[in-house]
């Protein structure tokens, strides 16, 4: 969701803090949305997501396993 009208971003990283995916970003207007992640050339492991709209910022832990 994004909670106000902001420039927004969405990443990948995988634990050492790299960028391995970026998933969104540009201006976006308050709502939801959704996003398609294919993680088919991703090895399993433990990632983290991070979600930023304006002053907002969200950093979550993402597990692939195949």
């Amino acid at each position: 969701d994004v909670p106000v009208a902001s420039e927004v971003t969405l990443t990948v990283a995988n634990l050492l803090g790299q960028e391995v995916a970026h998933l969104a970003s540009g201006w976006m207007m308050p709502g939801s949305y959704g996003v398609r992640f294919d993680a088919g050339n991703f090895a399993s492991g433990i990632y983290l997501y991070r979600f930023r709209a304006g002053d907002f910022v969200q950093t979550r832990k993402l597990v692939i396993l195949k």
